[in-house]
């Protein structure tokens, strides 16, 4: 992780992604900001760029590899498992099976998405506070 790296999010929705981008501006967040609609989209980008990510935002149910699918290909590629990047979810999803699914993988936190732009501004910035903070092996890159 790099705090300087770019903040990866995936997901599907077009309002989504522009509340999210909203988001991101209004805290001043200053990492760039690249989205992708799928996990093989995703899961391209990741494998083949140089970037060190500071962060991963996923959602989990998306059409072609949804979060979950993504979770268990990054985890079984040792390139991106040494980029020990944080992965969190940020969904609607809140099934406890599949808050369970999460956390069987390896996984660093599971976020609701809210429905209003004050708590989604809430949470967003509460997960890039904790890992702009946190000790991490690539913290220093």
């Amino acid at each position: 992780m790099s705090i300087k790296g770019p903040i990866i999010s995936i997901e599907d929705d077009a309002d989504d992604q522009f509340l999210i981008k909203s988001v991101m501006e209004e805290l001043d967040i200053p990492n760039e900001l690249l989205f992708f609609n799928n996990g093989v989209e995703a899961l391209l980008y990741l494998e083949t760029t140089r970037d060190q990510p500071f962060l991963i935002i996923c959602d989990i149910n998306m059409p072609i590899m949804n979060g979950l699918e993504l979770r268990e290909r990054i985890d079984k590629n040792e390139y991106l498992r040494k980029k020990s990047i944080p992965f969190v979810f940020l969904s609607t999803a809140d099934n406890p099976l599949i808050i369970e699914a999460a956390y069987d993988s390896t996984i660093q936190g599971f976020f609701k998405k809210e429905n209003s732009f004050g708590d989604l501004k809430t949470r967003i910035r509460v997960i890039y506070d904790y890992w702009a903070y946190c000790l991490h092996p690539n913290h220093y890159l």
